[in-house]
């Protein structure tokens, strides 16, 4: 069995940049187990795997498909940057002729159109709680060091911790932040988180609304380049925060990323941003895929 596998680098108009992710389509499902050796063998961040759910449906004309999302380490419940990249690789690579793509996922339906050279993504709003910051002592140490903290909150359901500089940190301060991926995951062993984002107010002459990072060692990952579905959760805040319903972010790993959001008044957001396609080939399985 051949399956028809892509790279495609999300949140960036440029190759190398933004976030990396393997797509691969599929004709018929596999084995759970099988899933996760190709996820650990693509060894990205994130590998995601397109099946049609009717089978008269093909990659060119469907505009249903369902959507898993694995990384190095095991399936994850959302993957923005994955999302996105899966719908490239349909749009862009297969042509297809829909004018939105429906993915049916763990986290429900996510829909992704084209708008201009970019796509725009339709993903639930995942409120973080404000909580109290001696809880999670050692994971702020381990994330933010020595500089100041405003304020944490938690997503409970998504396990995404937010951890908000002080106001007086500039974008220097989150992008200098060397962060030990062993260390921090030591810092944290209840369960109750499984990413930690690191976040700060873009100042007044800026471009960006905010800015951030994105550590998950807990999934394999010492640092994500570009997490869309951090937005889920840093929409609510940071609207809440400056105001506004439409914000444009900026991710400032060392691959960097730029996100488009706005919340809406069903409890959704909208994501958009633009990718680019690295690599295409085909990933030979032996005959036996399901256990």
């Amino acid at each position: 069995m051949e399956i028809e596998v892509f790279l495609i680098d999300a949140f960036t108009d440029v190759k190398f940049k933004g976030n990396p992710a393997a797509i691969c389509l599929l004709t018929r499902e596999l084995s759970d187990d099988l899933y996760q050796e190709i996820a650990t063998e693509m060894n990205q961040g994130e590998t995601a795997f397109i099946a049609r759910i009717n089978p008269s449906d093909c990659f060119t004309t469907g505009s249903r498909f369902s959507l898993r999302w694995f990384t190095p380490k095991g399936e994850i419940d959302l993957c923005g940057h994955a999302t996105l990249a899966s719908a490239v690789a349909l749009f862009q690579h297969k042509k297809n002729i829909s004018p939105v793509l429906v993915f049916e996922t763990r986290s429900g339906d996510l829909s992704v159109t084209q708008q201009g050279d970019g796509y725009v993504m339709d993903f639930p709003l995942n409120p973080p709680i404000k909580q109290d910051p001696t809880e999670f002592k050692a994971v702020i140490e381990a994330a933010a060091g020595n500089h100041p903290v405003q304020e944490v909150q938690l997503s409970s359901n998504t396990k995404k911790l937010m951890i908000r500089l002080d106001d007086g940190c500039d974008r220097s301060a989150l992008t200098r932040l060397t962060v030990d991926p062993v260390a921090l995951q030591s810092s944290e062993t209840s369960g109750r988180v499984k990413e930690v984002i690191v976040t700060i107010k873009g100042s007044a002459h800026e471009r960006y609304d905010f800015y951030y990072r994105n550590f998950s060692p807990w999934y394999g990952i010492p640092e994500d380049p570009v997490t869309g579905s951090d937005l889920t959760v840093l929409g609510c805040y940071w609207s809440k925060e400056l105001g506004k319903t439409k914000m444009l972010a900026y991710q400032c790993s060392s691959r960097g990323g730029e996100l488009g959001l706005e919340l809406r008044g069903d409890g959704r957001v909208n994501i958009t941003g633009q990718a680019v396609s690295v690599l295409e080939g085909t990933i030979t399985v032996g005959p036996d895929t399901r256990q």
